[in-house]
C-alpha cells in the first residue's frame, strides 16, 4: 500500500474506532472480521480495545 493510501487507511481505522458503539452489531462484526482476517493473534488485542473503549459493546458470554 502506498503512503497516501495507508495514511489514509489509518484514519479511517480511527474513526471506525471513535464511533464503533454507535455502528449496528452486524457493521461491527464485519468490519472486525474484515480488519482481523489473516491477523489471528491480534483478534483478541482489538477485541479489548474496542470493548474497553465501548463498554455498551460487551456481548453476553456464550453458554457454557
Amino acid at each position: 500500500m502506498s503512503d497516501g493510501v495507508e495514511h489514509l487507511a489509518n484514519l479511517l481505522g480511527r474513526a471506525a474506532i471513535e464511533v464503533w458503539g454507535d455502528m449496528p452489531r452486524d457493521i461491527q462484526e464485519a468490519l472486525f472480521e474484515t480488519a482481523m482476517k489473516g491477523r489471528a493473534t491480534e483478534r483478541e488485542e482489538l477485541a479489548r480495545l474496542l470493548h474497553e473503549r465501548h463498554p455498551r459493546t460487551f456481548h453476553p458470554a456464550g453458554p457454557a
